[in-house]
């Protein structure tokens, strides 16, 4: 694997990782919004990662492998929306509340969206220290030239 791969492989995995915590953010910050423009709650977003070279079949990976060139980066596939029922909570009062004093919730869990944004801050604190290793492993075999 050359030098510039495993920082572009990085590159690849802190772009995909700040996204993931952009809309983590926003899935937070619209946990009680009750009404979008299109009437409905707001719905939870989810980020869908692939692999940037998702069409290598595995034995070649395997091959590859061997030869130490494994791996491409990762990339955001698409941002889809969860399709999980929203919740119901009784609010007599709400102006978006129904007949039955019930008003549509996102489907938003506050504990569970600070997990995965935890998790996506650990990945890129992850691939900032590939990255610092990488670039030191450069600079210490400029150094043996010296």
């Amino acid at each position: 694997m050359s030098f510039l791969n495993s920082i572009n492989i990085s590159a690849s995995g802190l772009t995909a990782e700040k996204l993931r915590m952009d809309i983590i953010s926003k899935n937070i910050a619209n946990a009680n919004t009750t009404r979008t423009a299109n009437g409905d709650p707001y719905r939870r977003q989810v980020v869908v990662f692939e692999g940037a070279d998702k069409d290598i079949p595995f034995s070649q990976y395997l091959s590859d492998a061997s030869k130490g060139m494994i791996g491409g980066g990762v990339k955001v596939k698409s941002i889809q929306e969860d399709k999980s029922p929203f919740k119901l909570v009784y609010e007599p009062g709400h102006p978006d509340a129904d007949e039955n004093g019930y008003v549509k919730m996102p489907n938003v869990d506050i504990m569970t969206e600070m997990v995965n944004l935890i998790t996506a801050s650990r990945a890129y604190e992850a691939n900032v220290t590939a990255l610092n290793t990488a670039k030191s492993i450069a600079m210490k075999a400029l150094e043996i030239g010296r």
